[in-house]
């Protein structure tokens, strides 16, 4: 156990909202191949579906009569990475990441794209200037393959290519204004 304060398992679920319930359920059921685990009416009329993301964990979607419109930009990105601007609003949830077997990203891009779905280029995150590359390099630890959900929720697949070591901890959080603080994370 990594954390000295909570024994936490990992993620039980992640709450997210969209704007038609079928058509959530139908992407998430038919085209990511979950399985719908509970559906819920809100007494506000409103609805609460869980999906089986694997691993005990669950995704899940509230449908709100009413609900603001989406806000790209704001509360989800506009592009998909490696195409443009990822950046989302404070408070946002950025994006909901999949972890799945390493050697499986071109069959898995493939199937996305087979069942119509937008998909960025496989990328390689690493230490490079960019942050990424098309190709695996000696500091790759990363690859991520990025999509769209019919809200415009953004989706990744991901697999680690190596194992995290301190020495990856080496950059100190900035501040409201981009400053650097004085020691990093952790130490």
């Amino acid at each position: 156990m990594t954390n000295t304060e909570f024994e936490l398992g990992g993620v039980c679920h992640l709450a997210l909202v969209c704007k038609d319930m079928q058509r959530t359920v139908d992407f998430y059921t038919n085209v990511l191949g979950m399985k719908l685990a509970m559906t819920l009416d809100l007494p506000n009329g409103g609805q609460h579906f869980f999906f089986d993301m694997g691993g005990g964990q669950f995704i899940a979607f509230f449908w709100f009569a009413g609900a603001p419109e989406h806000s790209p930009g704001i509360a989800s990105p506009t592009a998909l990475p490696g195409k443009g601007d990822i950046r989302t609003a404070h408070g946002s949830m950025n994006h909901v990441s999949f972890k799945i077997p390493a050697g499986k990203f071109e069959e898995y891009k493939a199937k996305l794209e087979a069942k119509g779905v937008v998909t960025a280029p496989i990328l390689n995150h690493d230490e490079s200037e960019r942050g990424w590359s098309l190709e695996i390099t000696e500091t790759t630890f990363q690859r991520s393959m990025y999509f769209f959900d019919p809200d415009g929720i953004l989706l990744e697949f991901a697999a680690w290519t190596r194992e995290l070591r301190e020495t990856d901890v080496q950059h100190a959080p900035v501040d409201s204004n981009g400053v650097p603080a004085s020691t990093t994370a952790g130490a």
